[in-house]
């Protein structure tokens, strides 16, 4: 049977990546007890009619005030919700019914009465069917983890967290089936004993297998596609035309525009991937800078499986990351740290230490424990980064001392690590965050263009020049092309290479006001980066990170240009052909591919 507004599994094992929680609608607020005192010490003459007339203003005033403070400080709060008092809103309890649902970052949120969770195929099967006759919202979401909330609808949702089987392998062939709600990390490990894993991974795990693959997202290695590539057949559940399957030989056109079709054209509900062997990887972390980067590019790009850079802005310092098998007759390398974990971090420790004394160590210590020196002492890089940028975020020069601590931490940190490729290739992206990732193309493989480190010359030049208080990393990576034309890495040519370059900016505070002008910077950094440099690069945003511009004139721009690079009345056909009712559909398909002329 079908179970409605319930989560487990997936979405349980994620929950610090993505929150099903109860928040409560908004009602406005009212006048602060300061007001009362105001207006109850004012003392009018009562020798007039105007008087009278203002007395009683004066008490309509008055008690408007008082209703407002004994709502404020009579409303439950839990300990960990104080800082709402300061809001300009109020929150009230929400009916049980009504959830919301955010992405990782707490960036994008909708609230929901329909949130469904099929148990079978034929559940998935008869929710599309009945909610094509009704019309009633259906939206894709997986994990939600995708920085612009593109799974999230406010209408309604299906998730397949408990569509999670490995249905099929065949050890031989490398081939294998799945239920397209499994996440990547529970399939990398229900298929290793057969000797076999994916051929390439993102930065984390947590995405169910049908929205990694609908997004178009990727890994790194100049000749490794995106991961829609691994896609050899797919099965999906259409609102106009019930389950079909696609593959190359089947329908190959609907096929290659289905594997990255962004959940508009259909429910994903199973998939075929093409596995590789399983292989031990060593990972080489070397802390390097633009001029030698220059000199070995090509060689970095052609002779490692998998590489990327760490570009921190503000310095000349670049990590360089490259991840090869291990050599069957070298074996591992044999290398001695010359740093201990600790001895790496502790140039940040102690920053941290200073800038305490900076920014009244007392209270920063008082409000959280954990600030304290034993506290300090147990957090990773990452965590003790985000603490640091919580302390004066949008302050250049406070930046780009973190960043230095940051380059610092990398050079002590070189060296070599063994282990699987699901173990090595992930990395730890941080906190909460803003983050815009473009594609654009980089030659081929045997003749790369260069042009992708002119653009990170470009990009740290963009930063210096208006001063924006960027933290690191900037990432770059490369991938193959792909056959998905809705992929930003498309093209018809197998020989070429396209670079992704990710720029970020964290949200390392719950602070509402603090978040709202972090956000508000970060936009500004964006559009910077999209006026000066997409157009010339030919840079597309990843369809996860892309985000729907609020002015007409922007919208109809953005329309556009992705009408010059993807195949949009290709798309939208598909759609009214397989979603007449537009049940898949969310606010950001509508705006993003309209299928009318109205914006």
């Amino acid at each position: 049977m079908q179970t409605s507004l319930r989560l487990r599994r997936t979405l349980q094992s994620v929950h610090h990546h993505r929150r099903l929680n109860l928040k409560p609608p908004i009602t406005t607020n009212h006048p602060s007890p300061s007001s009362i005192r105001t207006l109850s010490t004012t003392s009018p003459s009562p020798s007039s009619s105007s008087d009278a007339e203002l007395r009683k203003y004066i008490g309509y005033a008055a008690l408007l005030a008082f209703c407002g403070a004994a709502t404020y400080y009579s409303f439950p709060f839990s300990d960990n919700a104080k800082h709402k008092k300061a809001h300009i809103f109020r929150y009230a309890p929400l009916p049980e019914d009504l959830h919301t649902v955010s992405n990782w970052s707490g960036t994008h949120e909708v609230q929901t009465r329909n949130f469904h969770q099929p148990e079978t195929i034929l559940d998935l099967e008869n929710l599309v069917k009945d909610s094509n006759e009704k019309r009633a919202k259906i939206r894709p979401v997986g994990s939600g983890l995708s920085p612009n909330g593109i799974g999230l609808a406010r209408a309604g949702m299906v998730n397949l967290a408990l569509l999670d089987k490995v249905l099929e392998v065949d050890k031989e062939k490398k081939i294998v089936r799945v239920q397209a709600g499994i996440r990547v990390q529970q399939l990398v490990d229900e298929i290793k004993e057969y000797g076999i894993t994916l051929q390439n991974f993102a930065s984390i795990r947590e995405q169910q297998i049908g929205g990694i693959l609908q997004v178009g997202a990727h890994g790194t290695g100049a000749k490794l596609p995106p991961i829609d590539e691994q896609v050899i057949s797919m099965k999906l559940i259409t609102p106009a035309k019930g389950t079909i399957e696609l593959s190359k030989e089947k329908d190959p056109e609907l096929f290659y525009l289905a594997r990255c079709g962004l959940g508009g054209l259909a429910v994903v509900a199973e998939v075929t991937l093409q596995c590789v062997e399983r292989q031990e990887l060593v990972e080489h972390t070397a802390l390097s800078n633009i001029k030698e980067i220059k000199k070995n590019h090509k060689k970095l790009l052609s002779e490692n499986k998998h590489v990327k850079y760490l570009y921190i802005p503000y310095t000349d310092s670049v990590v360089v990351v490259t991840c090869n098998p291990v050599s069957k007759w070298k074996g591992a390398p044999k290398f001695k740290p010359k740093y201990t974990k600790d001895e790496a971090i502790q140039d940040a420790r102690d920053l941290y230490k200073e800038c305490l004394t900076k920014y009244r160590a007392d209270e920063i210590t008082a409000k959280s424990p954990e600030n304290n020196e034993q506290g300090i002492n147990e957090l990773s890089f990452t965590e003790l980064r985000d603490k640091l940028l919580a302390l004066d975020p949008l302050n250049k020069d406070h930046v780009i001392k973190v960043n230095q601590a940051e380059a610092e931490f990398w050079r002590k940190s070189e060296g070599y690590r063994v282990g699987w490729a699901d173990e090595i290739l992930g990395f730890d992206c941080g906190g909460q965050q803003w983050v815009s990732e473009i594609c654009f193309p980089a030659g081929t493989f045997t003749k790369p263009s260069m042009k992708d480190l002119e653009y990170i010359e470009e990009l740290k030049k963009l930063i210096e020049k208006e001063e924006i208080p960027a933290p690191a990393p900037i990432e770059q990576r490369w991938s193959a092309r792909s056959q998905s034309p809705m992929s930003p890495a498309y093209s018809s040519a197998e020989d070429d290479i396209f670079s992704w370059v990710g720029i970020i900016m964290y949200l390392p505070t719950m602070d509402a006001r603090q978040r709202k002008e972090i956000t508000e910077e970060f936009f500004h950094y964006r559009h910077l980066t999209q006026s000066q440099l997409w157009d010339r690069y030919s840079a597309y945003e990843h369809w996860a990170k892309i985000e729907v511009p609020k002015g007409k004139e922007e919208l109809a721009a953005l329309q556009e240009r992705l009408k010059k690079r993807f195949p949009v009345d290709s798309y939208n056909k598909a759609r009214k052909e397989l979603d007449p009712n537009r049940i898949l559909s969310n606010n950001i398909l509508e705006k993003l591919f309209p299928l009318s002329n109205t914006i």
